[in-house]
């Protein structure tokens, strides 16, 4: 029974009454195996970040977690649900139309569609799109400079447990090129986001948020109508709101974390614009506002008690498969020397990034997750971090001089869009031909 989160509450069950041919069968009220408030069992919280004991003792938090830990997409699956009907082309093709053009461009545009667009058209009162703007600008430096050389570290961590990495096993879309292409496009993402009015009703970024979130729902769709794929009572449901919560703010986690351990209560100006973007830039991908804190004490304890309720597991048929395979993919566009170069420091700071951050530097741990760190990366890292770090800092304290700041953001945008064209073009879709069958 929600005694905090009622609206939430009603959001989870609503799935049934939506989709009973995808949610019928789910007992809402049940907690999944992956959900865990028992303090005897181990969770993915480590003990050198934080206490797990007055995490567990907190009803609120509790009932947020394990809610969220139940909600889909109300407006995006019932369009992915569309599949067998229309085929994923026209599913992408019209929601790209409705995205640049607007729905009623689209010619006979399904009820689903419509209600789709008008979710993400419908910006909350709390949004405020200037403070977004700056964010974006404040934001830049970090996607041009920084972002390249430490994505791939960043989405490894996805991969650390099981039942939170299922649905990227169970597509089969982490396994050769596939692997490279999902890092490219969570790269491309990130990074179009954060440029000039890429957020606006018909920018770039609101057409990225729309093609996410239905990549996302087209995986729930075929994990859940696949006979025998899924296993709600262990997992859930596939890529639920409280897993997607991380990668939306983790920017912001770490700037609140070091807030906090300063001593601060309050985000400064520039801070507040960061958040603002990470929040709105939630909302587009379909986060509910209660997942998106507005302070550094609440913005880490939800990130604290994400990992205190998930339930500790690393196997290696799931989640030491899908580390193996976005280490060894190749994300360049092409095999010149500079290419093979780049990916090579690339790689070094990705496993540095992953080593540093994620296992408290602990190069033991990090290989026995598949993340070898040797003592050549970090040479590698050592050897490149003054052009890496000095440009970001240089080009970040330049973009702080008023009598600059416009050339320099203008030199970045551009670094940006050369970003992009390593990147590739995204395709944000999943192939249902490649899915496998999951094991309990």
């Amino acid at each position: 029974m929600a005694l905090h989160y009622q609206h939430l509450a009603e959001r989870v069950l609503s799935q049934r009454e939506l989709q009973p041919n995808l949610y019928g069968s789910i007992d809402f009220e049940a907690v999944p195996y992956r959900l865990t408030v028992d303090a005897r069992d181990e969770s993915t919280l480590p003990g050198w970040l934080a206490k797990r004991e007055p995490i567990l003792q907190d009803a609120r938090v509790l009932e947020l977690i394990s809610t969220a830990t139940m909600l889909g997409d109300v407006v995006a699956d019932p369009y992915a649900a569309l599949e067998p009907q229309y085929g994923t082309k026209t599913l992408v093709s019209m929601l790209k139309q409705a995205c640049s053009e607007g729905v009623d461009a689209v010619p006979g545009a399904p009820p689903e569609l419509r209600a789709f667009i008008a979710a993400m058209e419908a910006t909350p009162e709390w949004v405020d799109m200037e403070l977004v703007e700056e964010g974006a600008r404040l934001m830049r430096p970090g996607a041009a400079f920084l972002a390249p050389f430490a994505t791939r570290g960043a989405f490894l961590a996805t991969f650390t447990n099981t039942y939170a990495a299922l649905p990227m096993a169970l597509t089969g879309a982490l396994s050769g090129k596939r692997a490279a292409r999902r890092i490219n496009e969570t790269s491309n993402f990130f990074t179009v986001t954060t440029l000039p009015g890429a957020l606006e009703r018909y920018g770039l970024g609101f057409e990225a948020a729309a093609m996410v979130r239905l990549m996302h729902s087209m995986v729930r769709f075929h994990a859940l109508t696949r006979p025998g794929a899924w296993d709600s009572e262990v997992y859930g449901i596939p890529i639920p709101q409280v897993d997607q919560m991380p990668a939306g703010l983790l920017n912001m986690y770490v700037i609140a974390l070091g807030a906090l351990r300063k001593g601060k209560t309050n985000f400064s100006r520039r801070e507040r614009a960061m958040l603002e973007i990470g929040r709105y830039r939630c909302f587009l991908l379909g986060l509910p506002e209660e997942l998106l804190p507005t302070s550094a004490e609440d913005i880490v304890q939800v990130f604290h008690a994400r990992a205190a309720t998930l339930r500790a597991g690393f196997d290696d048929a799931t989640c030491g498969a899908l580390v193996r395979s976005t280490m060894e993919a190749y994300l360049r566009p092409e095999e010149t020397w500079f290419d093979r170069a780049a990916d090579s420091v690339e790689r070094s700071w990705s496993k540095f990034t992953f080593v540093r951050a994620f296992v408290n530097g602990d190069r033991g741990k990090g290989a026995a997750m598949g993340v070898h760190l040797t003592n050549t990366d970090v040479a590698k890292v050592a050897a490149t971090a003054p052009f890496i770090l000095g440009r970001f800092a240089l080009v970040e304290g330049a973009s702080r001089v008023p009598v600059i700041q416009n050339p320099v953001d203008d030199y970045t945008i551009r670094m940006i869009h050369k970003r992009l064209k390593t990147y590739g073009n995204p395709e944000f879709t999943t192939d249902a031909k490649t899915y496998a069958r999951a094991s309990a």
